[in-house]
C-alpha cells in the first residue's frame, strides 16, 4: 500500500521528535505569540515547496517531503541560541550539532518499536538527512560512527531529492522569516526597499494596490517572492540537468557540485537578504535577549545534571556511568536537545527555583 518512502514519511510524522517541534523555536519562543513560525510549522511549508519542486523536476516527491519533515529534527530548545550553547557545553565531549543529532533520534533515541532501535528509515532517507548541505569532510562523532557500520557515502553528494529539500529550507525559512520579522515589528516594509528582490516585489506591490491593506501586502509579497526563487530555482537546475544527462542517483551523488541550485544572481539576492535578517531580525535587542536567556537556562542545566547525574529523571538517569564522564554528558545533551521551549523553561523553574515544585 506504500512505497518505503512514504513510510519513512509516515514515521517520522508519527514519532515523538516531530511532534515536539510544535513548541521548539524558529527564531520566536513560543510564549511570545502564537502567530510566528515555530519548528513544525516550519518543516510543514519546507515540506509543501520539496513537494511541488520535486513533482516538477520529475523527482520522488515522498523521498523530498520525508527529508523536508525530518531535517530540523535534531534541533535543541530556543533555535540555534540553545544549539550554541550545547555545543559549548559538550565542547570536551566532541560538541553538538543538530545533524547529528538527527540522525541519533532517527537511529537510536526514538524507542517505539519491538524490533529495532530508532524509526528504521531507508539508506537514501538517511543519507539526505545527513548530507541535505553537501558532502561531509569532517563528520560529527554520531554520523562518523554510523556511517562506519552503514556507509553513507559522505564524500559525495546528496539526492537530488535532499538537495530540494535544502532548498526548499531556505525559501521557507528567508521569506516566512520577513513575515514574521514585519508582523513582529522588527522592521518595517520601508526598510526592504534596498534589499535585492523584496524591495522590487513589495514596490510593484503597492504600484498595483495603492493603499492595499498592511496584512495583504505581506502575504502577497511573500507569496509572490516564494514564487520567483522557487521559478529560479527550477530554471537553474534544469539547466543543470541538460548539461549533466545523469541517467541514474549516483550520478547526481558523483557530480562535481549541486544540480538542484539558484542562478548566481538569485544566489546573489538570497544572500543579501540572508544579510538583512541577520541584522535586523537575528540579531534584533529583543531577539537577543531571549536568545541570552536561553543560553543560560541550557547552561544551568547542563552543568547541574553532568555533576549531579542523580537528578535527571529515572530513565535517563540509568542511562548515565553515575558520574561526571563522557557518556553521562552525551546522555545529558540527549534530555536536554530533546526539550521544547515550555518545557525547558519549566525544568529550569523546578532545578533553580527552591519554590518550585518538583
Amino acid at each position: 500500500m506504500r512505497s518505503a518512502f512514504q513510510r519513512d514519511r509516515d514515521r517520522i510524522i508519527h514519532s515523538a521528535a516531530f511532534r515536539r517541534l510544535k513548541y521548539k523555536t524558529q527564531v520566536f519562543v513560543y510564549h511570545e505569540g502564537d502567530y510566528y513560525r515555530t519548528r513544525l510549522t516550519h518543516s510543514l511549508e519546507v515540506a509543501q515547496i520539496a513537494r511541488t519542486v520535486s513533482r516538477t523536476l520529475g523527482l520522488d516527491e515522498d523521498l523530498a517531503e520525508a527529508l523536508a519533515l525530518a531535517h530540523d529534527l535534531g534541533h535543541t530548545p530556543f533555535g540555534h541560541s540553545g544549539e550554541d550553547a550545547l555545543d559549548a557545553a559538550m565542547a570536551p565531549y566532541g560538541g553538538f550539532d543538530h545533524n547529528d543529532q538527527a540522525l541519533r533520534i532517527l537511529t537510536q533515541l526514538e524507542r517505539r518499536y519491538a524490533d529495532f532501535d530508532g524509526l528504521n528509515l531507508c539508506w537514501d532517507t538517511l543519507e539526505g538527512v545527513v548530507k541535505h548541505n553537501g558532502p561531509l569532510k569532517d563528520p560529527p562523532p554520531s554520523i562518523k560512527a554510523y556511517t562506519a557500520e552503514h556507509d553513507l557515502e559522505l564524500g559525495t553528494w546528496p539526492s537530488a531529492e535532499a538537495q530540494v529539500a535544502a532548498l526548499a529550507d531556505d525559501i521557507a525559512y528567508n521569506n516566512h522569516d520577513i513575515d514574521d520579522g514585519l508582523r513582529a515589528g522588527l522592521f518595517e516594509v520601508a526598510d526592504l526597499a534596498d534589499v535585492p528582490l523584496v524591495g522590487p516585489v513589495f514596490a510593484d506591490l503597492q504600484r498595483r494596490y495603492p493603499g492595499l491593506e498592511r496584512s495583504r501586502l505581506i502575504f502577497e509579497a511573500v507569496r509572490a517572492m516564494i514564487g520567483l526563487m522557487v521559478e529560479d530555482l527550477l530554471a537553474e537546475t534544469n539547466r543543470r540537468l541538460a548539461t549533466l544527462k545523469p541517467q541514474s542517483a549516483d550520478d547526481i551523488r558523483r557530480a562535481d557540485g549541486p544540480v538542484v541550485a539558484f542562478s548566481p544572481e538569485m544566489r546573489a539576492n538570497d544572500k543579501a537578504l540572508k544579510a538583512f535578517l541577520f541584522e535586523r531580525m537575528y540579531r534584533h535587542y529583543r531577539v537577543n535577549r531571549m536568545t541570552s536567556k536561553a543560553r543560560r537556562v541550557v547552561g544551568d542545566m547542563f552543568g547541574l545534571f553532568l555533576a549531579e547525574p542523580s537528578t535527571l529523571p529515572t530513565e535517563w538517569r540509568v542511562l548515565t556511568d553515575g558520574a561526571a564522564t563522557a557518556q553521562t554528558a552525551r546522555v545529558v545533551a540527549d534530555y536536554i536537545a530533546g526539550m521544547t521551549d515550555r518545557f525547558a523553561l519549566e525544568e529550569h523553574e523546578r532545578l533553580f527555583n527552591p519554590y518550585a515544585r518538583n
